[in-house]
């Protein structure tokens, strides 16, 4: 039986993994259509709300919400707005499968967040 503090501990290990594969994919996107990649112009903030975790993502002057993760459960929503998730879990960062299947798909413009 795996503890709450142990299950939080894995959400925000997986979250820093999930904002690597991020980074790495707008890197290789940059590389391929501009040729070159500004490492200072898309970055992520993980704000710890009381439900959620809110994925901020900083690109250039803009700011928007790039998805929200539950603190209790790891599961990962797509935004509806600034302050609320959509209604339907898109993975989870607490299933091993789930998680291996959101970092495969993974891009900085939130694509992989859609339904299936």
């Amino acid at each position: 039986m795996t503890t709450l503090s142990a299950n939080i501990q894995l959400i925000e290990n997986r979250l820093q993994q999930l904002i690597a594969a991020l980074i790495k994919q707008f890197d290789e996107y940059s590389r391929r259509n501009y040729g070159h990649c500004d490492i200072n112009y898309l970055s992520f903030e993980i704000v710890k709300g009381t439900k959620y975790y809110k994925l901020i993502m900083r690109q250039g002057t803009g700011t928007s919400v790039h998805a929200f993760i539950s603190r209790q459960t790891g599961a990962v929503y797509k935004p509806a707005s600034w302050r609320a998730p959509a209604k339907h879990v898109r993975y989870n960062l607490l299933d091993d499968t789930s998680f291996a299947e959101c970092l495969r798909r993974a891009d900085w413009s939130g694509l992989y967040l859609r339904l299936k």
